[in-house]
């Protein structure tokens, strides 16, 4: 076990905030869990009947997402463990510990890299990763009333930015009129992006976004990074502006209530949280019909690629061109090759890789372009039956989204990444697409549109192969590693396309477990 003594010479960053009663003690905790992850510890300290297991109670139940989540003094058991909705967690109190051994032979150290550590009187022992934590200290304000707090929040290393990421919240939620209401946080996506639900005391709900500035990261191709090339959203400036473009077209998409873009804070409309797929996960017909039709309503209209952010500011939707397409299949090599099928790439093997790919997108250079909203699957769109028309589908992640071919969204959703949709399933909404489109014109090539569908829809399956893996290698999130079954199916679907043929030999040859039964 690592233990040190406190130290103030490290880099860190201090905020004190006075709670007049343990509900202004639970909202600092709310405030502070979304900063929060597997691998890192909270301390907490101060005297008896200052609120430490008040403030350990609240930020459990938040990070659970229980309300209600009994949550008792571990001062007997010394540890208590909890399932977070993204992590474990685990509340610790060292007031009855003499050392440092004695947490050896409880088997403390083999929590520290999978859960979150909450520890009461850690100072009984030293502070543990000094270089990496975030003190909490409660100290009672008898002047200020019987109830009253002073919490004084210290971070260090990279909680340094924690704590002014939540003072950054703090000060926004109460220039926009929303201090101290509850927050509940909203599991999000596979990003870093973060979503809490602000639960006003007129019962209405909004949704708070959390998405600071993505930090570009290293090069990895001509001098550009990787989310560089592939086009993602490097702030919120996209989501305000596609929000807004698509409620210009009569879209469901929330309402931008509040913004800091420079914080990359926004408060939204909240569309609910009712799904398009029911207990078994299994899509709700109804639902993904209202969908298509949803993305044949926007895809009959000419639409444009620069969109406004706010007064004079605008947003210049970005191109899906080669070289993105490119670096996303090159994901397959990158994660998916080494880390799930264990196969080695060579430098011939990812040359003709990339040169069949190469061929197969220039048939796109030809083809109508429009919105590629990108995400467009069952997590991120919601049902609202109390609206009319493509209206009753809420869309909610469409940041990254690009100008690009009108079948990758289709795609996206009849082969939904998270789900299994069933082929009988997918062809019933590929022909109620080419249909609508014959209809609004007779001159849709249904042909062409076929084909660029199979080569969108391998694709992005070759990507997903490549994310999922890579979410679990790098990111050590293994839950993505379920879908990849589902994702093979795809890929096998589309790789059936005769204009794909010489790819599926490719697969067959390099990846055959892609391919084969």
């Amino acid at each position: 076990m690592v233990v040190a003594s406190h130290s103030s010479s490290l880099p860190h960053a201090e905020w004190t905030i006075a709670v007049a009663d343990e509900a202004g003690t639970a909202r600092i905790a709310t405030a502070i869990a979304a900063s929060l992850k597997a691998g890192q510890i909270v301390t907490l300290s101060g005297d008896l009947g200052a609120g430490k297991t008040a403030f350990a109670r609240a930020l459990i139940r938040n990070l659970t997402g229980d309300p209600a989540l009994e949550v008792p003094s571990p001062t007997f058991t010394l540890m208590q463990f909890y399932d977070g909705t993204s992590f474990p967690i685990v509340h610790a109190d060292f007031y009855r510990v003499n050392s440092a051994e004695e947490l050896d032979e409880l088997g403390f150290d083999e929590t520290l890299d999978r859960a979150l550590l909450i520890v009461e009187w850690a100072e009984r022992v030293g502070v543990l990763d000094s270089a990496e934590r975030l003190d909490v200290r409660l100290a009672n304000d008898p002047a200020a009333g019987p109830q009253a707090r002073r919490i004084t929040l210290t971070g260090y290393g990279h909680f340094a930015e924690g704590i002014a990421r939540s003072r950054r919240i703090e000060d926004f939620l109460e220039a926009s009129g929303r201090g101290g209401v509850r927050r509940v946080p909203v599991q999000g996506d596979a990003s870093t992006r973060a979503y809490e639900r602000l639960m006003l005391p007129d019962g209405r709900s909004e949704i708070l976004m959390i998405s600071p500035k993505r930090p570009d990261g290293p090069p990895v191709r001509a001098g550009k990074s990787y989310s560089a090339i592939a086009h993602l959203a490097e702030s919120v400036h996209a989501f305000v502006a596609m929000a807004n473009g698509l409620r210009a077209q009569d879209l469901s998409a929330p309402a931008i209530l509040s913004a800091n873009l420079d914080a990359g804070l926004l408060l939204i409309e909240d569309l609910g949280s009712e799904g398009v797929i029911d207990a078994e996960r299994k899509p709700i017909r109804e639902r993904y019909e209202v969908a298509l039709d949803a993305l044949l309503h926007l895809h009959e209209e000419t639409l444009p690629d620069r969109l406004p952010v706010t007064g004079s500011e605008t947003y210049t939707i970005p191109p899906y061109d080669l070289e993105a397409m490119l670096i996303e299949v090159e994901l397959l090599l990158d994660w998916y090759a080494p880390h799930i099928a264990k196969t080695e790439v060579s430098g011939s093997m990812r040359g003709h890789f990339v040169r069949l790919w190469r061929e197969a997108f220039s048939f796109l250079d030809g083809q109508p372009k429009t919105w590629v909203l990108r995400d467009y699957h069952s997590p991120n769109l919601i049902w609202m039956p109390q609206r009319d028309g493509v209206k009753r589908i809420g869309i909610i992640d469409f940041q990254d989204a690009l100008i690009g071919p009108a079948a990758y969204d289709v795609v996206s959703l009849a082969q939904d990444a998270r789900i299994a949709v069933d082929e009988a399933t997918e062809l019933a909404l590929f022909a109620r697409y080419v249909m609508g489109r014959r209809k609004a014109d007779p001159d849709f090539d249904a042909a062409a549109f076929g084909r660029t569908y199979a080569l969108m829809g391998a694709q992005r399956a070759t990507k997903i192969l490549g994310i999922f893996a890579r979410l679990d290698k790098r990111d050590g999130k293994p839950a993505y590693l379920k879908h990849l079954p589902q994702i093979t199916a795809y890929l096998r679907r589309n790789l059936r396309h005769e204009s794909l043929a010489e790819l599926s030999v490719w697969y067959d040859t390099y990846l055959p477990q892609l391919v084969r039964d």
